[in-house]
């Protein structure tokens, strides 16, 4: 017998050992989101001692996943050794009831969760569409160091990184501290990124992550001024670069790719990472950095009785129509 339940507060299901697998997967990322007013809907399956979760939130027209735009990915939550099929196909035939339309996004092909999803909601009844929604870059180390990683850079970087770094100084801190933010706060300000979107919960974020021992905050230096900082966290062999900035006054030293090298280095040579992940984002500069590509995909589903449904389902069925004849 599956137990399900609907939680508005994530401190209701913090006592379950969900695994987690990157930043935005923990359920201490999700009720950060909460306290920076993105109210859950944490649909929970439970069996014995097994629990999966799914962190999603209602919006006006569907209900969709807890993130923002600093999640790289999303995914359900599950306890170590939970039969994540027979769970999600359970909370899917509940939520059948219940939910008119449910978007599942930014979800990882690699581990699962899209054929998970998909199939569990289908045999529920939903009607699901699936498709790409954006592109993951990523560089895949392969035990090599950080001077042979240099050596397949492109040539127009590695003669910019010769030409440059001597100019630059680099400073890289692997603890969070208030000063050391203000000036990654500055920069950001000064850079063509213009505000930050959620300032409050980003630093948040970080000082979680600090306390983790993940944070790695990286500050270039041109004659004593800081002007390129980045945030990146490590983790369980990945590395993950959450935000870059320069001071758009000081375009022509490249700081930003100086640092990118120097943070490069620090994490493959002294963290020893397996894995560069650079988010989402189909940026053609990331492609000098990273070696590999994968995509991130949204799986929609519908209950296909309710008539309120049938416009965005038709819509669905000729964008895949028209997909397919450029295919052919």
């Amino acid at each position: 017998m599956v137990d399900i339940s609907y939680h508005d507060r994530g401190d209701k299901v913090q006592d379950l050992p969900f695994l987690s697998s990157g930043p935005f997967s923990r359920l201490e990322w999700f009720k950060l989101l909460e306290h920076y007013d993105y109210k859950p809907l944490i649909a929970l399956a439970y069996k014995k001692n097994e629990a999966l979760a799914l962190p999603l939130y209602q919006g006006k027209y569907a209900t969709n996943i807890l993130a923002n735009w600093y999640s790289f990915t999303w995914a359900p939550l599950a306890t170590k050794g939970a039969d994540r099929q027979s769970l999600l196909r359970s909370l899917a035939r509940d939520m059948r009831g219940k939910f008119t339309r449910i978007i599942f996004d930014k979800l990882p092909g690699e581990d699962g969760s899209v054929d998970l999803l998909t199939d569990a909601y289908r045999r529920a009844g939903w009607l699901c569409f699936c498709e790409t929604s954006d592109i993951n870059h990523l560089l895949r180390v392969g035990g090599r160091s950080y001077e042979d990683y240099y050596t397949s850079l492109p040539g127009h970087l590695r003669s910019t990184l010769k030409r440059k770094t001597s100019s630059i100084e680099t400073e890289i801190i692997t603890h969070f501290q208030d000063d050391i933010w203000s000036l990654y706060d500055d920069v950001y300000e000064k850079s063509w990124k213009g505000s930050e979107g959620n300032p409050a919960l980003l630093k948040a974020f970080a000082e979680t992550e600090s306390r983790l021992g993940h944070i790695r905050i990286g500050l270039a230096r041109y004659k004593g001024n800081v002007i390129a900082a980045q945030f990146w966290t490590v983790e369980d062999g990945t590395a993950y670069i959450h935000k870059l900035a320069y001071d758009d006054d000081f375009k022509r030293l490249s700081s930003g790719s100086i640092l990118t090298a120097a943070m490069m280095r620090y994490v493959i040579d002294e963290d020893h990472v397996d894995l560069v992940d650079f988010g989402t984002g189909d940026d053609a500069y990331k492609a000098d950095w990273m070696n590999a590509t994968r995509p991130r995909f949204r799986v929609t589903c519908y209950r296909p009785e309710l008539p309120q449904n049938w416009p965005q389902i038709g819509r669905q069925v000729l964008r895949k129509l028209v997909l397919r004849s450029r295919a052919g």
